[in-house]
């Protein structure tokens, strides 16, 4: 890149990272972590005291794609009543060779489309080829981002949907309506009986699913769970599945998978990294009724691999402002 820090907006990045760009970058970069060619730093998280926030730090480096940096940010509750996005963050993306601050760009779209992608790339690696029925646990900002991403991966014929504050399923009937796709709000024992691949995208702190709901064969992806505490589905579930994650470390101790592997019904050895899958190390799914999950608890190298994306093509197109600092 030429001097200076480039600067790509919220609007710029909406412009040019699409949903198949987030998918290819997502995609790589778990396979990149399989490979050791990638790895996450620690993760710093923390209620900070105020206004109910949740505020903190994800980064790391993709050695492979030249990718470092970071992503600060974190969840505020009351956005929403301020007409604000819940979730707010910033991406900011150094030069390996040499420590320079390469770009800043706008994290709130790019963190709703690679978390989109990443469940997407689950269901394109482990559920069954004859999927219909998608499973919508969640109407929040990021729930229309997750419902157009799995689209794009089944031949979806309906999509079944619940969430705590029903007032809100409108929006993903809406999405699905556009779709072409029959929508149904149904119970959660509902949901679990006819989806073929369920996607849980909530900021729960017990469990939504439980075991005895879900049928043989499903794939679940559990997308809201990024902090010690939160929960979305039954252990037990997990400890029925086949469990992959984008991270184990994460996916132990602030995933889903946390609470099953603390009640002693699921081992670490028993996690598998998705990016095996992608590589060709694990055969994924074995059988038309094993369960699957995935743990998506979001990982540091995914904000980057979709910031890249979006610096890349905002210089290509001269489009991104650059400042000197």
């Amino acid at each position: 890149m030429s001097d200076g820090v480039l600067i790509v907006g919220e609007d710029l990045c909406a412009e040019v990272v699409s949903r198949k760009a987030a998918f290819d970058a997502v995609e790589a970069v778990f396979g990149a972590m399989a490979s050791d060619d990638a790895y996450n730093f620690p993760v710093i998280r923390e209620a900070i005291g105020y206004a109910d926030a949740l505020y903190g730090f994800k980064s790391g480096f993709d050695r492979a794609g030249k990718a470092l940096g970071l992503k600060s940010g974190g969840y505020w509750p009351g956005n929403a009543e301020k007409g604000l996005t819940n979730h707010q963050s910033t991406i900011f993306l150094f030069d390996p060779d040499t420590g320079l601050l390469r770009a800043l760009v706008g994290g709130n779209y790019l963190t709703a489309i690679r978390t989109a992608a990443s469940s997407s790339v689950s269901i394109a690696h482990l559920a069954r080829e004859e999927s219909k029925v998608l499973g919508m646990v969640g109407a929040g900002h990021q729930s229309t981002f997750q419902l157009r991403a799995a689209a794009e991966r089944r031949a979806f014929e309906k999509v079944v949907a619940w969430n705590p504050h029903p007032e809100m399923l409108p929006r993903l009937a809406a999405e699905a309506e556009a779709l072409g796709l029959a929508f149904e709000a149904v119970s959660p024992e509902e949901l679990g009986a006819e989806a073929d691949v369920i996607i849980t995208i909530t900021s729960a702190f017990e469990p939504l699913l439980m075991k005895d709901w879900i049928k043989p064969g499903t794939h679940i992806a559990c997308m809201g769970t990024d902090t010690k505490g939160k929960q979305e589905v039954d252990p037990a579930l997990l400890a029925g599945a086949t469990v992959f994650t984008d991270e184990i470390a994460q996916s132990i101790t602030i995933g889903e998978a946390q609470h099953a592997v603390q009640a002693g019904l699921l081992a670490e050895a028993e996690i598998t990294p998705i990016g095996a899958v992608i590589n060709g190390d694990h055969p994924g799914r074995r059988s038309d009724a094993e369960i699957t999950v995935f743990d998506g608890t979001g990982v540091g190298l995914q904000d980057l691999a979709v910031a890249s994306v979006a610096a890349a093509q905002a210089e290509q197109t001269g489009t991104a402002v650059r400042v000197t600092l």
